[in-house]
């Protein structure tokens, strides 16, 4: 009972926050997707946090301890690195250029005919196609929580259950894999049940309160998901026989050698050639990625922020929460439950392996918590996915609304400016239009894995021009028109001779960013650049760090101020990682240190990131990356969009 408590508490708030916010978002465009850039750097943090604590994350966590060690969460570490970035360099710029997607920013940014072909592909290809495969993605993965905490066949009496039953058995429906023993046409009508009352409810307030609702369930949401899980953690250690005596525990589990591999925050002496790959990967993973400059909800949380600085300092806190604060209750959590289910070598080399130890973090929530407690972690886990859910729905209606309808189908088919109060409809509506679209995925999720993988090196042939548009005045419509093209003629062929084999991967990558990068830049040699009008117009509103001699000299502005400008914030973003790295493995290596190792070196990057936080928390919070160079002009009023009245 107390744990239906907490989650009708939590529902309850979240549909509040939709009702208190509904007012207004209908009043405009910039209220239901920026909550009229209102939105405080923290909050701002937060919530680009809860969107990245998906309730699959956990489980992927727990699976690759269990199978490469540690070490291996250098997979997920390494994005650090982009979220630091995106908060010194990119954030700014987003926040600067006065869109409301970064698909409109094709329109600020580029001049030619392709502008709005650009415009609408690029709306079409993330607010939709990767979106949608996305939220599916996160769906598919929430089933497994659902079907452990939501036995909607001994809850709910027959007459309403049965319907549902003998609805899915005659469409042939399965949702997922069972991995509580049900009948396959019960266990998806459980899930199917689950995943419609999930989805309702995270609409409700979505749709209402666009995202000022969205943030305000999100700092819930993100703060329900972290207590639970540092209390999941405490019970996990605490079943495991406490803190000191745990890497004890695992040599005798698993003997000293794998006990070092598992325990291992840098590469295992044993590695030998497995080394290099994982080494490409981690090295180009980060950069060469869709959301390399924070493409998409990263930068709509930037966009909705009244501030530089508070776009600044959004994406610190995100890095610290993402990166620090969340790796090591997961770890804690993680290398616990390998004391706690031990396995042996014949069970990890069998299949479905990997499989069973992620569903080892939903069982340990149901056999080790109590009532209570149990109910805050369930909360938290469905607070990940709501947020997650939330983001992708007020995202991907960001781009049906203001690309596709407010910039192609109103001024170019209807031949008029759409209204405001028109557009927040259409937004409304495509919310709904894109839960379908997400439904009908996740049904057919198995048949379409060829075409996930295809959107996965898509987004790595387009990493590098994402960047670089920012940083070289140079790159034009049709850098980036050629990465696409380039990527969508190379993946189909990677796949198809490389396959989707995980030990190929940084194969498939590296070939996938050396090809599409060299094709966008020689592309961008022989095609004509970006005109003077609109590269002055975009450097003088945006202010843009790097390589921007042309447009700025056009604006009265030395050559040199926006490299110098992009040096000091590149110094900022390496003295942060490097505290920001230094605290996660010198705090990890104490808590869980592999054996016959020695405390010396956890103490050394312990004092070097908190030596280093002063410095780095000078340079967010001061205001010297706020202003102008003094020799750059005030800022021209903002170009009027379709947004205005």
């Amino acid at each position: 009972m107390l744990d239906l408590a907490i989650v009708v508490a939590f529902i309850l708030y979240g549909l509040g926050s939709g009702l208190r916010a509904r007012g207004k978002a209908s009043q405009s465009l910039d209220e239901y997707f920026l909550a009229g850039k209102t939105i405080k750097g923290w909050r701002a943090g937060f919530s680009m946090g809860a969107t990245q604590f998906a309730a699959d994350t956990p489980l992927l966590v727990t699976g690759l301890v269990a199978t490469a060690g540690i070490f291996a969460l250098w997979r997920l570490w390494i994005y650090g690195l982009a979220f630091l970035l995106m908060a010194f360099v990119f954030a700014v710029g987003w926040r600067r250029a006065g869109v409301l997607t970064d698909a409109e920013l094709t329109r600020v940014r580029y001049s030619g005919q392709g502008v709005t072909p650009l415009r609408l592909l690029k709306a079409i290809y993330y607010g939709t196609v990767i979106n949608c495969v996305v939220l599916a993605m996160v769906l598919v993965a929430a089933i497994r929580i659902a079907e452990v905490f939501l036995p909607w066949h001994q809850w709910l009496p027959a007459g309403l259950y049965e319907p549902v039953v003998s609805f899915v058995a005659s469409i042939g429906l399965q949702l997922g894999e069972s991995i509580t023993g049900l009948e396959p046409e019960v266990m998806t009508a459980n899930n199917l049940i689950s995943i419609l009352l999930i989805l309702a409810f995270t609409a409700m307030y979505s749709i209402t309160g666009g995202l000022r609702a969205v943030v305000q369930t999100d700092v819930v949401q993100f703060s329900l998901a972290m207590i639970g899980t540092a209390l999941y953690a405490w019970f996990v250690l605490d079943a495991a026989g406490g803190l000191g005596g745990l890497t004890d525990r695992i040599v005798e589990l698993y003997g000293s050698d794998q006990a070092s591999k598992m325990l291992s925050f840098s590469p295992p002496a044993n590695a030998g050639e497995a080394l290099m790959p994982f080494l490409v990967i981690v090295g180009l993973q980060w950069f060469f990625q869709m959301n390399s400059d924070g493409t998409g909800y990263l930068a709509q949380r930037s966009m909705a922020c009244p501030t530089d600085r508070d776009a600044r300092i959004a994406g610190l806190v995100f890095a610290w929460l993402q990166i620090f604060l969340r790796s090591l209750f997961w770890m804690a959590i993680a290398v616990g439950l390998l004391v706690l289910f031990p396995f042996t070598s014949g069970e990890a080399s069998g299949d479905g392996f990997t499989a069973a130890r992620e569903a080892l973090f939903v069982q340990g929530i149901e056999d080790l918590l109590p009532p209570g407690v149990r109910g805050l972690m369930l909360v938290g886990l469905l607070a990940a996915l709501a947020s997650t859910v939330d983001t992708h729905l007020n995202w991907g209606a960001s781009y049906w609304s203001n690309d596709i309808y407010g910039g192609v189908i109103a001024p170019h088919v209807l031949k008029r400016k759409p209204r405001d109060r028109e557009l927040v409809i259409v937004a409304r509506l495509s919310n709904v239009l894109i839960l379908v679209i997400a439904m009908i995925i996740m049904a057919n999720l198995g048949s379409i894995q060829t075409a996930w993988f295809i959107s996965l090196l898509f987004g790595a042939g387009m990493g590098s021009v994402l960047v670089l548009r920012w940083l070289w005045e140079r790159i034009n419509l049709y850098s980036e028109l050629t990465a696409m093209a380039v990527s969508l003629i190379t993946a189909p062929l990677l796949l198809y001779y490389l396959g989707t084999d995980p030990e190929r991967e940084w194969i498939r990558l590296g070939i996938m960013a050396l090809t599409t990068t060299t094709a966008a830049i020689l592309v961008t040699f022989i095609t004509p650049a970006t005109d003077d009008a609109t590269l002055k117009r975009f450097y003088r509103r945006v202010r843009p760090f790097g390589f921007w001699g042309h447009a700025a000299s056009l604006n009265g502005v030395g050559p040199g101020v926006s490299v110098k400008a992009l040096g000091s914030r590149l110094f900022a973003v390496v003295v942060t990682a490097i505290s920001l790295f230094s605290l996660l493995v010198g705090v990890g290596r104490l808590l869980f240190p592999a054996p016959d190792t020695g405390p010396l070196l956890s103490w050394i990057c312990i004092g070097v990131g908190v030596l280093l936080i002063p410095v780095w928390l000078r340079i967010a919070m001061g205001r010297e990356f706020d202003t102008d160079p003094e020799d750059e002009p005030a800022e021209e009023p903002a170009i009027q969009s379709h947004r205005t009245t």
